[in-house]
């Protein structure tokens, strides 16, 4: 058997058939196997082949980075991918989850689900007979975290013990960050301003996950939260479904764009993140986006890397 087809390892054959919801659905050794295979996919170390298996992506909500890269994580795995959008299924006209759910199961070997409600996230996934996957919801954006920290594993060799600030709305990507941080022994601070901060259930699940490895602080100040910082990370202010609020999240954010200023208050070796797509000006300065901080592009290509090793853990890859 040669390093192309050796068999998963246990933490991911038990991943085999199962739901992707939230990364606390992960544990540490799951997590590390993932980013370890993610990291043999893109260095060409490794191949799977899922023969004709089909992922169904269900998105309500638009997509670049995370359509594309599903699309060409299948491919590369000799698999196909299905759209099934809400103007082309009978999903717009008011079918039921759980009937949608339960048919697509039967024509489809996984389903990735794009959409606002985490409810209906769920109800896919009480119904469904194959593996759901988040492709965003309001409350999560589980598979940007894990392309977040292979992208900063990369970056500084290891994990454990770095310090990761995220600055701007207390959104699904910041809680997705918090709890698959806490899970890496990463520590994690938030700068959030008033009001903006994460659910307060999401933050008592972070520290249910986290056993005293790593420490979690929320803030009002960024200039706080980026004292001696591995990572900066940020977002847009007004994620989708959000566009009515913009001008008051605008106002509310005043000092909340990652500019020169907040990275000199980090470490020197710091390097910026953030999910795509961005408001240069607002959330982040054009400067500090183009700079030699930026590993924003190296970022989002890890969503292709990491999302091939999810769908090959899933769907039980060889």
């Amino acid at each position: 058997m040669d390093k192309f087809s050796k068999p998963l390892s246990k933490d991911l054959a038990n991943l085999r058939g199962k739901n992707f919801i939230s990364c606390a659905d992960l544990s540490f050794d799951e997590i590390t196997s993932l980013l370890e295979l993610s990291s043999q996919f893109k260095n060409n170390l490794r191949r799977i082949d899922l023969g004709n298996r089909v992922l169904g992506l269900i998105f309500s909500k638009a997509s670049t980075r995370t359509r594309v890269s599903f699309q060409v994580a299948m491919a590369r795995l000799g698999a196909q991918t299905i759209d099934l959008s809400t103007q082309t299924t009978q999903l717009g006209r008011g079918e039921p989850i759980k009937d949608t759910a339960r048919v697509l199961s039967r024509y489809c070997d996984a389903l990735a689900i794009r959409t606002f409600g985490n409810e209906e996230l769920l109800e896919y996934a009480k119904w469904s007979s194959v593996p759901v996957i988040n492709a965003l919801t309001d409350l999560e954006h589980p598979c940007q975290a894990l392309a977040d920290f292979l992208t900063i594993q990369e970056e500084f060799g290891k994990l454990e013990g770095l310090t990761l600030s995220y600055v701007g709305d207390g959104n699904n990507v910041a809680n997705s960050l918090l709890l698959l941080g806490v899970s890496l022994g990463v520590n994690i601070r938030l700068a959030c301003p008033k009001d903006f901060e994460p659910p307060a259930s999401i933050v008592e699940k972070a520290k249910t996950i986290n056993h005293s490895k790593s420490s979690i602080q929320i803030f009002n100040n960024p200039y706080e939260a980026v004292l001696g910082s591995n990572v900066i990370y940020t977002d847009v202010w007004a994620s989708m479904g959000q566009e009515q609020e913009q001008l008051q999240r605008k106002e509310a954010f005043k000092g909340f764009t990652i500019d020169k200023d907040l990275i000199d208050q980090a470490v020197p070796e710091v390097i910026v993140l953030h999910c795509l797509p961005a408001h240069r000006g607002e959330e982040i300065s054009d400067q500090v986006f183009e700079s030699k901080f930026s590993r924003i592009f190296d970022q989002a290509e890890n969503r292709l890397h990491t999302q091939q090793a999810l769908l090959a853990a899933l769907l039980g890859g060889l």
